[in-house]
């Protein structure tokens, strides 16, 4: 038999446990003193019991019976803490049941023994636990004198034991509901850790991506245009004062992006992305390819349809536009570039192809696989933009080039 400190089972398993519990059912859920306290109340009831019993017995039983069966109860009582075998708790106030038929000097025992297994035990086995307390208590009233005619007694034990089911039962609904709350309520903090977990972690991953779609494409601008004036410095001094406007106009740019992401994480920590004004739009896309063309870069851009085109589609499409710029721009410097934009009803596709000479960038896949993903955080966020409105993207390299081809559907 294991220590009495283990909690009783109930139908092989216990009615109340914590999730810990549940994972070691070796795990004692009762402490130990709540056993050893419980014996000793019990058997502080049991010596007086069996004193007066002897002393006051007119049934004719010998006095040794009234011994045996008191020290028969406190030797049984620790089988309802037992868990080996699970049936032990049961056994012990059956057998505690059947010692009261026999003496008074079991009833103390008896009597927590119905309600220990009221309180741990479903319904079905608790109820016939009780039956065999009131029966062993009724025959004991049979052969042995009472303090009260026999009617009454057995109306006294009736209602004893009924009390005892009803209070074990309703203290064990009460310690269930209880654990339910209790568990409901720590589900809910990991709940809610958990989502504003991921809500951090998707602001900032749209807070990076911006800040590379913005920063990124002016700082290439500038590195063009920085790598003309170190490769050029024979160029006629007005080209090399154009050049370096354009390299203070960009650095300016970029500081001025910079201050916003700064102002705005510093002002509201609620604010995202959508905060950083003014969203860009298609018509921006002039913009982009005339920045390109004065760092001294070939492009071509072309523009088709004039539907009217929801806020977000616009700034995924210009974005697109702006990364294959950027690209472009780092990949294949010198190359031709051709930016086409299609704004027809109920689709925007955008199209940047480059022709020079260049590596994949991280992020596009291998030569004619198109859509592989990668580790680049340009073409991944990217594509994540494009994920979020349901479209698709293509980025592969070709044998005179790269194209990164963009579909952005929308309801119209």
């Amino acid at each position: 038999m294991s220590t009495p400190t283990d909690c009783p089972p109930l139908a092989g398993r216990p009615v109340l446990a914590t999730a810990a519990a549940r994972r070691d059912g070796n795990r004692r859920l009762v402490p130990w003193w709540t056993f050893a306290v419980s014996w000793l109340a019990v058997a502080a009831l049991t010596v007086p019991a069996t004193v007066g019993i002897v002393q006051q017995d007119g049934s004719g039983a010998p006095p040794v019976l009234d011994v045996v069966v008191a020290v028969l109860a406190l030797a049984a009582f620790p089988l309802l803490w037992s868990r080996v075998p699970r049936s032990a708790p049961v056994l012990g106030a059956v057998v505690l049941a059947s010692l009261a038929a026999c003496s008074g000097a079991a009833t103390p025992a008896s009597t927590v023994a119905t309600l220990h297994v009221a309180r741990w035990y479903p319904a079905r086995t608790a109820v016939p636990v009780a039956v065999a307390g009131f029966l062993g208590h009724a025959v004991q009233a049979l052969w042995r004198p009472q303090a009260l005619p026999l009617g009454w007694w057995l109306l006294c034990d009736l209602a004893v034991h009924a009390a005892l089911l009803g209070w074990g039962m309703y203290w064990q609904a009460r310690a269930q509901l209880l654990w339910s709350l209790r568990d409901r309520a720590r589900r809910a903090e990991a709940e809610q850790a958990h989502r504003v977990a991921e809500a951090r972690v998707a602001e900032r991953t749209r807070i990076a991506r911006e800040m590379h779609d913005t920063l990124a494409h002016r700082l290439s601008l500038l590195a063009a245009t920085a790598g003309a004036l170190q490769y050029r410095p024979d160029a006629d001094p007005a080209e090399l004062t154009r050049a370096a406007g354009l390299v203070r106009d960009g650095v300016s740019s970029a500081l001025d992006d910079l201050r916003d992401v700064v102002r705005v994480l510093r002002a509201d920590p609620d604010a995202g992305p959508d905060a950083l004004a003014p969203q860009p739009t298609l018509d921006d896309v002039d913009r982009l390819v005339a920045e390109a063309r004065a760092a001294g870069g070939d492009v071509t851009y072309e523009r088709t349809g004039s539907a009217v085109v929801p806020r977000a589609v616009e700034v995924a499409a210009f974005r697109t536009a702006q990364e294959g710029l950027t690209n472009a721009r780092r990949h294949a410097p010198g190359g031709a570039v051709r930016v086409v934009v299609v704004a027809a009803a109920g689709e925007v596709r955008v199209t940047v192809a480059d022709s020079g000479p260049r590596l994949v960038p991280a992020g596009a896949g291998a030569p004619g696989e198109a859509g592989a993903g990668g580790t680049g955080t340009g073409l991944v966020g990217l594509r994540e933009r494009v994920a979020l409105l349901g479209g698709s993207l293509d980025a592969r390299a070709r044998d005179d080039g790269f194209v990164l081809d963009v579909r952005l559907p929308w309801v119209a």
